[in-house]
């Protein structure tokens, strides 16, 4: 059914990812654009554009196209998908000329925000473009069993939003999507900082906290970590030191919201694949998957075994490409 050249995209509110059948990832960049304010044009993307956050001048604006894993700027996604397959085109050589395109959505996307995705992948050179479930791209890229009759459950935390996804013989059978992932995280520490310590920070600034010294709900030893920023009161760069226990505190409002969607999703799911979630437990994947002591939180919480996929970060990303060779598969179910 496809012949040329496949790939799989995860098009993440955080992260860019492309990964091929041969070669697995190709490349991975922050879903990040520096533009020209002046004629709004594209200067470059990714790492490049995410080091220039804060930090340009007027007539450089360092944006984020997607939001809560759909598309929030059409024209800017369009341009920032054209370098994606420009760059991607240098890395596989000439072989690669309008490739088949597989690109995950969030499960809670709307036909809008679907169509939105389809059309700006398709005006960045793409052949043809098919569309997957992010759920269902997560568990084939973390090895679950998505084609047979037993419960998968997933729960991908992403950047923008957390995703949860019951799949049985290839489909979403309960799914829930909440808005509440790294980056409403990331916003709830630098909200913290100035509240309690009159300092402003950034965006990159309140990552490395929740990565240094971020923990889930659980018990564990107090460390400390210095942050520098601007002092509101004298407008003067001042360096504070923030402690693990504080940053827990600040993090418990987004840490149940993201519970209770996985609480909300194991309560709507049919009874004969309740058991199948007893004995094998749930997987975590996505970038939230990683804050420290999330894995033994969450199984304590919901009592059934909790395990993280094999690359949380490119779980979505190997299963899109992954799932273009069981395209014929899914498709045959989906009639």
């Amino acid at each position: 059914m496809f012949s040329g050249m496949d790939i799989g995209i995860d098009l993440g509110t955080a992260n860019i990812l492309v990964y091929t059948k041969n070669k697995g990832i190709i490349l991975n960049e922050p879903s990040v654009v520096a533009m020209d304010t002046r004629n709004n044009t594209v200067i470059t993307f990714g790492e490049d554009a995410k080091n220039m956050i804060g930090k340009t001048p007027g007539t450089i604006s360092a944006i984020r196209p997607l939001k809560d894993g759909v598309i929030a700027d059409f024209d800017v996604t369009t341009e920032m998908l054209r370098l994606v397959m420009k760059k991607v085109g240098k890395i596989l050589g000439s072989s690669v000329r309008k490739p088949n395109v597989m690109v995950c959505t969030p499960s809670g996307a709307t036909s809008v925000e679907r169509r939105a995705i389809h059309d700006a992948v398709k005006n960045s050179g793409a052949k043809e473009v098919h569309l997957i479930e992010e759920p269902v791209a997560a568990a084939i890229g973390a090895d679950l069993p998505v084609s047979e009759p037993i419960a998968s459950v997933i729960v991908d935390i992403g950047g923008g939003t957390t995703e949860v996804g019951i799949i049985s013989f290839g489909g979403v059978v309960s799914s829930n999507t909440v808005k509440v992932a790294g980056d409403r995280m990331d916003e709830d520490i630098v909200q913290f900082v100035r509240k309690q310590y009159n300092v402003l920070i950034g965006e990159r600034t309140a990552e490395n906290i929740k990565k240094e010294v971020g923990y889930a709900l659980v018990p564990h030893k107090v460390e400390s970590m210095d942050v520098r920023g601007r002092d509101v009161m004298t407008g003067l760069p001042k360096t504070i030191s923030v402690s693990s226990v504080e940053v827990q505190e600040t993090l418990k409002e987004s840490l149940m919201a993201i519970l209770e969607t996985i609480r909300a999703t194991l309560e709507s799911c049919p009874p004969e694949l309740s058991g199948d979630i007893v004995d094998q437990g749930i997987v975590i994947t996505g970038g939230g998957a990683l804050l420290k002591g999330m894995q033994e939180w969450l199984s304590t919480e919901i009592s059934v075994p909790v395990h993280l996929a094999p690359q949380p970060l490119e779980s979505v990303a190997i299963g899109t490409g992954r799932s273009l060779v069981m395209m014929d598969k899914i498709q045959k179910i989906a009639r």
